[in-house]
């Protein structure tokens, strides 16, 4: 089945994502892809805003055979020339065949040429509903909505956690998913490690992919923040850390391997020094990002900053090298540190990774720099494999 994706606000990165996940993977413009895959769940994708699959037939046709009752349709025109008029006038053009023929039809219109996230989620153009469409058009081919990111679960799965703590920084859900699929396509029922937990985001999005999660991190205050937000999570979803046919290339892994048969583990240790128990499918997460920062550092400072990050995360990845099979995947955020001029500072570290035992994936890593605007430390993101 072929698919289109809606890009997310850094196309680059919800780019990567998805192809390290499906095959025929083609950038169309800066804000769509197209793929193929046998089925797709948004739910899963922390870089893509909608997913759409193609129509084999013209859209009256695809309409014309929705269930009996009212019909809800939007149009979102992605085509060259594009306008808001555009869109509505192919709304209002199916609305009035489709009147003509005895339905009922409500358009959703929109100000631009596209709709809104917000707007199709609130319509309820998201897929789930027989008769609620949005319309994809892209010149000459069309697409239906099949899945819109649902910004308001994203939010309450953040905010709403037990334990929190501002101080060491949020990792948003959306980059936790992000960093996991950057994994690639994973057996159901995988053991995702992440070494540096934190509050247990990465860990909590794992398990609501239907991946078994093991976290360490050196805080005692950290890994009881982490038990605690796994246990509401679980307790609130109870089919967390189960695995799932629905995830891309699904290999169902022996149910015996996963330690008593746990959805997670979560332990005191130091990233440099400790000694994981077995099996390690894949590690994502976000290192040591160093001191929080309210403005560019000054070269002096941003000196002792490079040397203290990259001496912790190049003593995990030395640490972890004699403990994980060859290709088993590790992603990770570094910091990189915004500079006067608006570019960011990156570690230096990828020659002294490959001497290690692993492979970099992305050596340029160009594109794969998460931030908001004017952020100070942003997550610089390196995609490993074992060698």
């Amino acid at each position: 089945m072929k698919y289109l994706a809606v890009l997310g606000r850094q196309p680059e990165i919800s780019l990567a994502e998805l192809e390290a996940l499906f095959s025929d993977v083609k950038q169309i413009s800066k804000s769509l892809a197209t793929f193929t895959a046998e089925s797709v769940d948004i739910n899963r994708l922390g870089g893509s805003i909608k997913i759409a699959e193609e129509l084999n037939e013209k859209p009256l046709d695809f309409l014309q055979n929705a269930p009996d009752g009212k019909i809800t349709i939007g149009v979102s025109d992605y085509s060259k020339n594009a306008s808001a008029r555009s869109a509505k006038t192919e709304a209002l053009k199916l609305k009035q065949i489709l009147v003509r023929h005895g339905r009922s039809v409500r358009v959703v219109e929109s100000r631009d040429a596209i709709l809104s996230t917000a707007t199709s989620l609130h319509n309820g153009l998201s897929g789930k509903n027989e008769r609620k469409f949005e319309l994809i058009k892209l010149d000459n081919d069309w697409f239906r909505v099949v899945g819109v990111q649902d910004i308001d679960a994203y939010t309450k799965r953040d905010q709403a956690r037990p334990a929190r703590d501002a101080k060491v920084g949020m990792l948003p859900p959306k980059l936790a998913q992000i960093l996991i699929n950057l994994c690639g396509p994973l057996p159901a029922g995988s053991r995702i490690l992440d070494p540096f937990c934190g509050t247990g985001v990465v860990l909590q999005e794992a398990l609501l992919m239907g991946y078994s999660a093991y976290g360490t991190d050196l805080s005692e205050k950290m890994v009881d923040y982490t038990k605690r937000n796994l246990e509401w999570l679980v307790r609130g979803n109870p089919e967390a850390g189960k695995p799932r046919t629905s995830a891309p290339r699904p290999c169902r892994r022996d149910e015996a391997t996963r330690p008593e048969n746990k959805p997670f583990q979560v332990s005191i240790g130091d990233a440099t020094s400790f000694q994981w128990e077995q099996p390690i499918d894949a590690v994502a997460c976000e290192g040591y990002l160093g001191a929080p920062m309210s403005q560019a550092p000054a070269e002096i400072k941003l000196k002792e900053q490079k040397q203290e990050c990259g001496s912790i995360i190049l003593g995990f990845l030395k640490n972890l090298a004699g403990q994980i099979e060859p290709k088993t995947p590790v992603v990770i955020a570094t910091p990189a540190w915004l500079r006067p001029n608006g570019t960011y500072s990156r570690l230096e570290i990828v020659d002294e990774i490959e001497n290690m035992g692993y492979n970099v994936m992305n050596k340029s890593r160009e594109g794969l720099l998460y931030h908001r605007d004017d952020q100070i430390v942003a997550r610089d993101i390196i995609i490993l494999r074992k060698k």
